[in-house]
């Protein structure tokens, strides 16, 4: 069991390398970063217990062109899937009164 879980641990730390060494030596010719536009919203809570939904616009974001995060970035393939950003905001409890 423990030479399975060593064998394990060296073949995720070898794919991880080889995705850095990709992006680094830009094997597949490519960019090692791109930028996708995401959609942000705020979600603000009011004080009756519904929440606003409100559009703040849209933003260029960063990413690496690579299997695993890489530089900082998340990859551009999960960020393609994730360009809706929400933004929660609380106005507080209103069964509070202390706080208002």
């Amino acid at each position: 069991m423990k030479r399975w879980l060593i064998a394990a641990l060296v073949f995720c730390i070898l794919v991880y390398a080889g995705d850095f060494l990709s992006l680094y030596l830009r094997l597949p010719r490519r960019e090692m970063s791109g930028t996708i536009s995401v959609h942000t919203y705020y979600a603000v809570k009011l004080k009756s217990g519904r929440t606003e939904y409100d559009y703040a616009g849209d933003h260029d974001v960063s990413c690496a062109n690579s299997l695993f995060p890489q530089l900082g970035l998340k990859p551009c393939w999960y960020v393609a899937r994730h360009t809706n950003e929400q933004i929660t905001i609380d106005s507080g409890n209103p069964k509070n009164p202390s706080l208002f």
